[in-house]
């Protein structure tokens, strides 16, 4: 079957010169090329990326780290109250 392809320059001169040096036709190189790479196994999946954990210890005062947006509130408003006592 006659079908039109747009081949990128660098595959077409790769194929024509593997043409020349099995000195077979350029449209059975290309179907062989084709063939090849639609029979080719399919690539393995690779295992997702896994960054890896350390543990930091306990902290040094009783947080309950659960509640880390609750505590981060509370610096916050300590600072605001620090910063409105002191005229800032």
């Amino acid at each position: 079957m006659r079908t039109t392809l747009t081949i990128d320059d660098a595959l077409l001169r790769q194929l024509r010169q593997k043409a020349l040096d099995s000195g077979k036709p350029f449209k059975q190189v290309v179907n062989e090329a084709l063939r090849a790479g639609l029979n080719s196994p399919a690539v393995a999946k690779h295992e997702p990326y896994r960054c890896p954990s350390f543990s930091m210890g306990q902290p040094r005062w009783p947080v309950n780290l659960d509640k880390a947006l609750a505590l981060a509130e509370e610096l916050d408003d300590e600072i605001l109250v620090e910063k409105l006592r002191l005229g800032q």
